[in-house]
């Protein structure tokens, strides 16, 4: 896991660069003692690029709601922590997931918004690599990824309101 964290925060740093976009993505540190809302964030003065990104590296072509995410010590479910996190912050969220399927067949990486994240969440029980392959694909290269864009107008600027999905 930490090696595609790791990899998505180089590949926005990559996406800033290329762009000469005035930005930052840092992963922050996982520690006992410490709450970790999510693994990466984006910092930037331009509002499209002020994000909070949480990844998820799975084996199989489902990411489920109750394997792949934890409770805390009070019973909050990961999901509801990240999208409270993202509403008080006003950054625009992602889930990145990373396919890993072995045998020699290629990963596969993917952004989805938030807010399209929170439509699935409880009302089934995972997303499925087919749902995530209609939003924005990594670009694999080599050993890296490269982020092709995040338009704004695919992807909402606002982080989800109370009540909103």
């Amino acid at each position: 896991m930490a090696n595609f964290e790791r990899e998505i925060t180089y590949c926005i740093n990559r996406f800033f660069a290329r762009r000469q976009v005035h930005g930052f993505a840092y992963r922050l540190k996982q520690s006992k003692f410490n709450t970790q809302y999510v693994d990466v964030l984006v910092d930037s003065l331009d509002p499209r690029y002020y994000l909070a990104i949480e990844c998820k590296s799975i084996s199989g072509k489902k990411l489920y709601f109750s394997q792949h995410f934890h409770s805390d010590k009070n019973n909050v479910h990961q999901i509801d922590a990240i999208t409270d996190f993202i509403r008080r912050t006003g950054r625009r969220g992602f889930l990145a997931v990373e396919f890993r399927f072995g045998a020699g067949r290629a990963k596969e990486a993917y952004l989805m918004p938030w807010d399209r994240v929170l439509q699935y969440y409880g009302n089934v029980p995972g997303i499925s690599i087919g749902d995530f392959r209609l939003c924005c694909a990594l670009i694999r290269s080599g050993e890296e990824y490269d982020l092709p864009s995040l338009d704004t107008n695919q992807y909402p600027l606002s982080p989800p309101k109370d009540g909103e999905v």
